[in-house]
């Protein structure tokens, strides 16, 4: 399991500043000499700065140098999971030949090496292989090898042993660097000083750089009008003493991923034309087309008794039809074990998938294995886009969310929707999950975050943790309710950390809503931070009377009631901070109403709210609250999320707005 590299991520995008010019250098040397210069090369820094965008552009420029060389990128955890893979099913010396034959090694993330002595000394020996054969090995890391808590000292001796250089924060001029290109990249234009004002704001690394541009983008896209430097203080929380003096703590080039290359080619190809040519010289045409399928499928791991038995006789008939028919059956297998493998890792190991005899018990288990795997929790129906007031004080995480939908993993990813509670976060945020929903083969993952670990507590209590992985791994969209809920549970967040990466990687829309900005969450890693950062942080505000008006009408209206249209202006009228606290003054009106058999009226609404409120043991029929709470099968688990009921299903209407 590798990745390609990234076309957007090479030297020519490659903002270079003082901080990281030694890198760049150090990079663009090893790509135009690999293996002579700094092997290994290891690159560290904090979260944000560049690491990966340096590390693929070293593979890109290597490439344009020698077009033929082996180039192959992968993070830590996808060469750990191809290791555990190859091993169980008994590839383990085949997974090894394949990296030391490699031209060029990149490695992300090697930090998850903590705790992981095997892998360690496979790292350690696939190493000491490359250097040998003068194969270039290029890895990064959040800190440097010595300071990687519990690494074989030979490994940090071996990865001290050719170049550490580090990547720093940039300085003000870089930050403006940056910002100018991306704006350019965007075609968003801006006044003067603008770009300087955020440029000139602390900020912990380019991720958040980019983060507050896409703010300004989206402010300026719902108001069409164009933001000047104070306007853009006053959006970004950018106090006077920090816009207006250069500095700050930025940090470098934001990580993102690429997504899945294809397959690596045969690594048997040059041997096989040798042997075609040598073998035709001796025998028959028809025994070297065998012989070669035979060395071809066997070198993969496949059983060929079905091409051996061809070579036991003295004039097989239609053998290229024979030869024909088991590739194909070959390739199926690789289709079936594929999606097995996405589905539940565990049962990808198994020798029914390396046999074309075995094709039907194969497909038999691969349904087996599709019929088991559930889907991931998905968007509540109760909370349709088209039920979502807009006003002033949620245009902008409206506007957002409609761009998202436009381009899905591409426009805003991540999209982090901040608020207090009762603001309409979750509503929006199922009826983002309800929209992608639509899309051809979506596998929307919409859920609370609280959920989101427990699953992961039953998978690990269960010893299931793979199949969890792949259930989530196979979502076009994730979709996390109340992130703050993972302050404080490392094992979650090491989980997420790696979800997100490859989700983004794959350009496949992540949506998180939270209380309040993501780096002012107490308990959040700052890498969890720092990704939720760089994407889009839409504030979802108090209602304004516009979004008051527009949900108290369809709620009555939806009841089937003829209220005293005084009634909607005096409640829209009245303060509210929520508008879940705007519907709880409804409800208290209305059961005034059903207690005394009355009519809804502004003046009714005068007495409970601001008055005492008339008591009467009487009820009408006609309006009724419970407390039922939204179906776990939609994907929310919150005890707030209440609705009324009434007995047509058409007429609910629904409390939450979170």
């Amino acid at each position: 399991m590798t990745s390609a590299l990234n076309s957007k991520y090479s030297f020519d995008t490659f903002v270079v500043g003082a901080a990281n010019r030694l890198a760049v250098t150090a990079g663009r040397t090893v790509a135009e000499n690999p293996g002579s210069a700094y092997n290994p090369l290891f690159i560290y820094s904090g979260s944000g700065l560049g690491k990966t965008h340096l590390l693929m552009a070293v593979g890109h420029a290597a490439k344009k140098v020698a077009p033929a060389l082996n180039i192959e990128y992968l993070t830590l955890d996808e060469y750990v999971e191809a290791f555990h893979a190859a091993i169980a099913a008994g590839q383990g010396d085949a997974f090894r030949r394949r990296f030391q034959n490699v031209d060029v090694l990149l490695v992300d993330d090697v930090q998850f090496l903590t705790n992981r002595k095997e892998m360690q000394s496979e790292l350690l020996r696939l190493t000491e292989a490359l250097q040998v054969g003068g194969h270039q090995i290029v890895l990064t890391s959040d800190r440097p090898p010595p300071e990687i808590a519990d690494l074989d000292e030979r490994l940090i001796s071996r990865l001290s042993g050719g170049l550490v250089v580090d990547i720093g924060a940039p300085d003000y001029e870089t930050r403006v660097a940056i910002l100018r290109r991306k704006a350019d990249e965007r075609g968003a234009k801006f006044e003067p000083g603008v770009l300087e004002t955020v440029a000139g704001a602390e900020s912990g690394n380019v991720r958040e750089l980019m983060g507050a541009l896409n703010r300004l983008v989206a402010f300026q896209a719902v108001n069409d009008r164009s933001i000047n430097a104070e306007t853009a203080k006053q959006l970004l929380g950018i106090g006077a003493e920090a816009a207006s003096a250069p500095g700050g703590g930025g940090k470098g080039t934001a990580r993102e991923g690429a997504a899945p290359g294809p397959r690596a080619g045969d690594e048997f190809g040059d041997f096989l034309a040798d042997v075609t040519v040598t073998v035709g010289k001796a025998v028959e045409a028809w025994r070297a087309r065998v012989g070669e399928a035979v060395l071809r499928w066997e070198g993969e791991g496949y059983r060929t008794r079905r091409l051996e038995a061809l070579l036991e006789r003295d004039t097989p008939a239609a053998v290229d039809a024979v030869i024909a028919a088991f590739t194909q059956d070959v390739e199926r297998l690789k289709e079936l074990e594929a999606e097995v493998a996405e589905l539940d890792p565990q049962a990808a190991g198994q020798s029914v998938f390396r046999d074309p005899e075995r094709l039907r018990e194969a497909e038999e288990v691969a349904a087996k294995v599709r019929d088991g795997a559930a889907p991931p929790p998905a968007p509540s129906a109760a909370f349709p886009l088209a039920a979502y007031a807009v006003g002033p004080s949620n245009e902008v995480a409206v506007s957002a969310a409609r761009a998202v939908l436009k381009q899905p993993g591409k426009k805003y990813n991540p999209l982090v929707l901040v608020g207090k509670s009762g603001l309409g976060k979750t509503h929006l945020l199922n009826a983002i999950g309800l929209e992608l929903a639509r899309g051809k083969r979506a596998v929307v993952a919409c859920l609370s975050t609280q959920a989101f670990v427990d699953e992961l507590i039953a998978a690990i209590d269960g010893d299931r943790v793979d199949w969890w992985r792949a259930r989530y791994r196979r979502a076009t969209a994730l979709l996390l309710d109340d992130i703050h809920l993972i302050a404080g549970k490392e094992r979650t967040q090491e989980e997420l950390f790696n979800l997100f990466n490859l989700l983004q990687d794959k350009e496949r829309q992540l949506v998180f809503t939270a209380p309040a900005q993501p780096h002012t969450l107490p308990g959040l890693e700052e890498r969890i931070a720092s990704r939720l950062a760089g994407g889009l942080v839409a504030e979802l505000k108090e209602p304004d009377r516009e979004v008051k008006r527009a949900v108290l009408e369809r709620m009555l209206s939806q009841h089937g009631a003829s209220p005293d249209p005084a009634l909607a202006d005096y409640l829209a009228d009245r303060p509210a901070d929520s508008v879940r606290g705007l519907v709880g003054e409804l409800q208290r009106v209305v059961g005034a109403a059903a207690a005394q058999d009355g009519p809804l009226t502004a003046g009714l609404a005068r007495e409970v709210l601001e008055g005492q409120a008339p008591r009467d043991s009487r009820r009408s029929a006609g309006f009724r609250t419970s407390g039922i709470v939204v179906s776990s099968l939609g994907g929310i688990k919150s005890r707030e999320k209440m609705v009324w009921d009434w007995s047509d299903v058409a007429d609910r209407v629904i409390e939450e707005f979170r």
